[in-house]
């Protein structure tokens, strides 16, 4: 697994909070800064260290280009936070405006990229636009088959996630809020039908409001409450190089690999089409729920059948507060990286890119990307139980998304006005007849 910037944890659990957050990934951590950043009595609770799953492992671009359209407006706003992000919380992020390159190779690659541009760049005004293959080939120079042309954003961005999530953590601190690791929430209690306290394996704090930034382990926490929560995971493998001077500083995707530059001077480099979903005992349960985004595009998920399946029907469904939890039994989620995949998107890197030839892997790992049906993230209040708030389900596109999800979080918290629409993220979605659907993407 990554190595992460470590957060010094408060030592003290408090008797009481205006608002318990629960999970140490940027979404959890974003909403509980902003939280803090209004003066609120805040306390976020993570089970094992902040950032340890999903929000270290992922390819770290902050993108707008490819995604869904009801996302649209949330990144816009993420990424105006983000290019404050270093002085808000005092440290480098790494976040640098480098530009992404979606990279086509046929005619139909770059006919399904225009129609992403037409459909959804132009309309929200964003920087994106369709390049010839000059132009392609001018800004991610040196490719031994030319690209035909790409979709290219120029003020697209990457960032650190080992570091960033952390820094946050420990602006929340200094902001008043308090951070606890290794202390895993078991549930809740309630009083006349609302939130009236969190228990955790430390002790209970008294709270009437709670958010669930559970990433992968929402489902199981929903479950035990008797809420449903469609989620199932994907598993992600990715690898860091050792410093190289490539000469190519803009993240790109194309071909069989993707790629970005890292503060540390190497790169972050995965398969751009291929991730691995288990087939778990949620699977069956969840079939029709997820058919419509398999009738849309499966090509790039492998179906595998192994020990997580076995692993996932041990931990427990139902426990009481007074029991240990699954969320005890299992710290972090860290799968193991799926290397036939790494290795074929780092043999056509190295072909497509004669540069990364003297490359030097570092480091493989994995992370288990938190889905939901139709792809888009839940930031919402739980109607059925006042005072309980879903912020989860980002199905791969959480990084990005992380301080304008908190943004939008903290806003539905405290009933101020919300910066974007929030009704594309609301929970009821699922259960309303509203059948939400995924959208092609890219």
């Amino acid at each position: 697994m990554p190595v992460i910037k470590h957060v010094q944890p408060d030592q003290q659990l408090p008797k009481q909070a205006a608002v318990c957050v629960i999970g140490g990934g940027v979404a959890g951590v974003s909403t509980a800064l902003e939280l803090a950043e209004r003066g609120i009595d805040v306390v976020l609770l993570e089970k094992g260290e902040i950032a340890a799953e999903q929000s270290s492992r992922n390819w770290g671009w902050c993108r707008q280009m490819g995604r869904d359209p009801r996302e649209i407006p949330l990144i816009k706003i993420s990424l105006a936070l983000w290019d404050r992000m270093n002085a808000r919380v005092g440290g480098e992020t790494g976040f640098t405006r480098c530009g992404i390159l979606y990279l086509c190779e046929s005619e139909e690659q770059l006919a399904t990229r225009a129609s992403w541009y037409e459909k959804n760049a132009k309309p929200f005004g964003l920087s994106s636009r369709m390049i010839g293959a000059e132009e392609a080939n001018a800004l991610q120079p040196g490719c031994t088959r030319p690209w035909k042309g790409a979709l290219y954003t120029p003020d697209d961005a990457r960032a650190e996630p080992f570091v960033a999530v952390p820094l946050m953590a420990e602006a929340l601190r200094r902001m008043g809020g308090k951070v606890f690791t290794q202390c895993a929430v078991r549930g809740l209690e309630t009083k006349t039908g609302r939130v009236s306290a969190v228990v955790t394996e430390r002790g209970s704090i008294a709270c009437d409001t709670v958010v669930l930034a559970g990433g992968a382990w929402s489902r199981r926490f929903c479950g035990n409450l008797g809420i449903a929560l469609p989620q199932l995971t994907v598993v992600n493998s990715v690898m860091r190089t050792e410093p190289i001077d490539t000469g190519l500083t803009r993240s790109g995707s194309g071909g069989h690999f993707a790629f970005r530059k890292r503060m540390d001077g190497g790169f972050t480099v995965t398969h751009n089409h291929y991730s691995v979903a288990d087939i778990v005992p949620d699977s069956f349960r969840l079939f029709a729920d997820f058919l419509p985004a398999l009738r849309l595009d499966w090509s790039g998920i492998r179906l595998r059948l192994g020990k997580r399946f076995l692993d996932e029907a041990r931990l427990k469904r139902r426990w009481a507060l007074d029991e240990v939890s699954p969320f005890e039994e299992v710290r972090v989620l860290d799968p193991e990286p799926v290397h036939d995949i790494l290795d074929e998107a780092e043999t056509h890197l190295k072909d497509y890119y004669p540069a990364f030839r003297p490359m030097k892997v570092a480091e493989r790992w994995a992370g288990c990307i938190d889905a939901v049906p139709d792809a888009v993230p839940v930031i919402s209040k739980v109607d059925a139980l006042p005072g309980f708030h879903l912020c989860t389900g980002f199905s791969g596109h959480g990084f990005g998304l992380g301080p304008g999800a908190g943004k939008l979080m903290a806003e539905i918290v405290t009933g101020e006005t919300a910066c974007v629409d929030a009704s594309p993220f609301r929970y009821s979605r699922f259960f309303d007849g509203s059948n939400p659907r995924p959208t092609t993407g890219l």
